[in-house]
């Protein structure tokens, strides 16, 4: 036990720069306590004292603002930078040396039953804002870009940006040169575009059927 919450510590100060020494650490990282909450929550979680579980994630959530279900599985070295606002659900598996920012979401979709929410691999990063959703896999040593919203899978040592989240680099390469974050994709905007091709086509069936109408009138 003793060792494993040195090792928490020695990761602030790896990840950190701002981290001056231990009496700062223990005291003032809010990531760091729901972490050592998460763990006594998780054991009885694991002890079907899921009431009590649950009681222990809420009172962390209350002094922290991180949201972590005791169910969740996390694995060694797991960082959370700041932490407020960050959620994560229920059957979430983190691996090891894993970093995460503020207000980051690691989610469901609402839709699937059982395993619902995002397995994060060894090495990667999720940065602020992103929301990863649904049962699916970000990969080893990838990074998710601030902001992004990711429903797909990330292959291992890719970065991923935007909303949907695209893979814009793998292995080192980029897969998309004319990355511009100011034109980012706009699923609402590409919904009603289609919505009102639709209804340009539906007039023109009408037109058509009125004037079909007025010749056998």
């Amino acid at each position: 036990m003793f060792k494993k919450i040195k090792e928490d510590i020695e990761t602030v100060f790896d990840q950190d720069p701002a981290a001056r020494n231990y009496f700062e650490v223990i005291l003032t990282y809010s990531g760091l306590h729901a972490i050592w909450a998460h763990r006594i929550a998780h054991a009885f979680f694991n002890r079907k004292f899921f009431f009590l579980a649950r009681s222990i994630s809420q009172i962390s959530r209350f002094f922290t603002g991180v949201e972590i279900h005791p169910g969740a599985k996390i694995g060694r070295r797991f960082f959370i930078d700041h932490g407020m606002g960050v959620v994560i659900g229920e059957t979430c598996e983190i691996g090891d040396n894993v970093t995460i920012f503020q207000g980051v979401t690691l989610g469901g979709t609402g839709k699937e039953k059982g395993k619902r929410h995002p397995t994060i691999k060894d090495n990667a990063l999720v940065a602020t804002g992103a929301k990863v959703l649904g049962s699916i896999v970000v990969g080893e040593n990838s990074k998710v870009g601030a902001g992004s919203v990711v429903l797909k899978n990330v292959p291992p040592n890719s970065t991923v940006v935007g909303i949907p989240g695209k893979v814009v680099i793998q292995d080192g390469v980029k897969i998309r040169k004319d990355l511009n974050h100011s034109d980012l994709p706009d699923p609402m905007y590409d919904r009603l575009e289609q919505m009102e091709n639709e209804m340009k086509q539906l007039r023109e069936i009408i037109l058509d059927m009125e004037k079909e109408r007025s010749k056998h009138a």
